[in-house]
């Protein structure tokens, strides 16, 4: 899922390929198989929600596939810091687009979209006739990608579906309803995952819709999950400064949206500071369409003192406020796709050896186990006791850092996930 703030860039990065794995006749990843014109397998990968190197799952995906021998090419929009149309990074070809503002309502989105899958079909048709590909590998939001894979399966282009959002709960959570469009949204995932041979899932839980509503086989659907780089993601110094003269600071790191609950923390802030309590600064990283509205509603509850918020931030003023928090939070609303989603910033913690409080859900309870405390859904009251606790007993911080840090290390890094998703790609490649 893209529940992404500025994180480390990987421009450049050269991770060690992972340990062979079982393939298929091919003499080794990414080669050509025995008689075949001898050249490596080419990927392009359509993402159209972020830019990419910012993307950092994406990112990831395009470094790991090119270590393995594959000749990558992305797709993307443009972006702050990102202003190119084309450009090779890393070994990898990026393609960028420019996107019309977010749309709101039924014409809104037909204009943001449209646009999209205009731009879209238009790069893979030059990237067709340059470079070439033998796979689309289509990230979601939106599941509209496959309108343009479904051109090229005529030419024996495979199509890979890489789920990263649940776009039917997704807009049930942001419009608080159904109707004509969510139901557009449950037939978009169906033709989705009907068109794709492979899908990856980044849980579980994803993997059980692919299967279940999306009428997958399941040996066609991998979890690969958006583990963490601890080439990248690493604790640090703490830099004092940041607590802005006080003694303690609660860290986010994350997109601002209405689904991401930073009004809940603040009610938390607002709490704690009503009991007396002025001795917590709060560093929140990250832009996103509330930022505005949040910073508003901090200086209504009287708590703008209190509050650092950066925008997107530069990674080292990333690193450095979640190094020096003594507690990271996630304050994501419980609801259908929250409670079904692996967060990024969940791991991005755990990998900083920081405990963290969240409130209750599946797949965020499946990530952090000991590392975290989780608050009753939705709960501000409680929200703010378990941050209160946290700060009070500096033992059971210790313990539940180091507890994440060693599940990162042993579990749950990307480390762990390059051969899965190399996995996924025999499996497409032999069918």
């Amino acid at each position: 899922m893209n529940h992404t703030a500025s994180l480390p860039r990987v421009d450049g990065e050269h991770p060690l390929a992972p340990a062979p794995g079982p393939t298929e006749a091919a003499p080794a990843r990414g080669a050509a198989r025995p008689g075949a014109r001898a050249r490596p397998r080419r990927v392009l990968i359509i993402v159209e929600n972020l830019p990419v190197p910012f993307d950092r799952r994406v990112w990831l995906e395009a470094t790991t596939l090119r270590d393995a021998g594959y000749e990558v090419s992305v797709i993307c929009p443009t972006g702050m810091d990102y202003p190119k149309g084309y450009e090779l990074v890393s070994g990898i070809h990026v393609y960028r687009h420019d996107l019309p503002a977010e749309g709101n309502g039924l014409a809104g989105y037909i204009r943001e979209y449209g646009a999209a899958l205009w731009s879209e079909l238009t790069l893979t048709l030059r990237v067709l006739f340059t470079r070439g590909f033998d796979v689309i590998h289509a990230c979601n939001p939106p599941d509209l990608i496959f309108l343009v894979a479904m051109l090229f399966r005529p030419l024996g282009k495979r199509f890979l579906f890489d789920h990263h959002d649940l776009c039917p709960e997704l807009f049930e959570t942001k419009f608080a309803k159904r109707g004509l469009q969510y139901r557009a949204m449950v037939l978009a995932e169906r033709m989705t995952f009907a068109l794709a041979s492979v899908s990856i899932a980044t849980n579980e839980s994803y993997r059980r819709i692919a299967i279940e509503r999306g009428k997958m086989r399941p040996d066609r659907v991998f979890v690969v999950r958006s583990g963490p780089n601890l080439a990248k993601i690493h604790p640090g110094p703490a830099q004092p400064e940041l607590k802005q003269g006080r003694r303690y600071l609660i860290g986010y790191v994350g997109v601002i949206g209405r689904q991401e609950g930073l009004d809940l923390l603040v009610d938390a802030a607002a709490l704690i500071r009503s009991q007396g309590r002025d001795d917590i600064h709060y560093g929140i990283v990250g832009g996103g369409p509330e930022l505005e509205a949040i910073k508003a509603y901090a200086a209504e509850r009287g708590v703008s003192d209190i509050f650092t918020f950066t925008g997107r931030a530069p990674d080292e003023l990333m690193m450095a406020m979640l190094n020096t928090a003594d507690v990271c939070v996630n304050p994501d609303r419980v609801d259908a796709m929250n409670d079904l989603s692996t967060m990024n910033k969940i791991m991005e913690y755990m990998a900083l050896g920081k405990p963290i409080v969240q409130f209750d859900v599946t797949e965020g309870r499946f990530s952090a186990q000991d590392a975290s405390l989780y608050a009753r859904a939705n709960d501000s009251l409680d929200f703010a006791a378990n941050i209160v606790a946290l700060l009070d007993d500096p033992d059971r911080r210790a313990q539940m850092g180091a507890s994440g840090l060693q599940r990162v290390h042993d579990q749950l890094s990307w480390e762990h996930e390059r051969p899965k998703l190399l996995a996924a790609y025999d499996a497409l490649f032999a069918r």
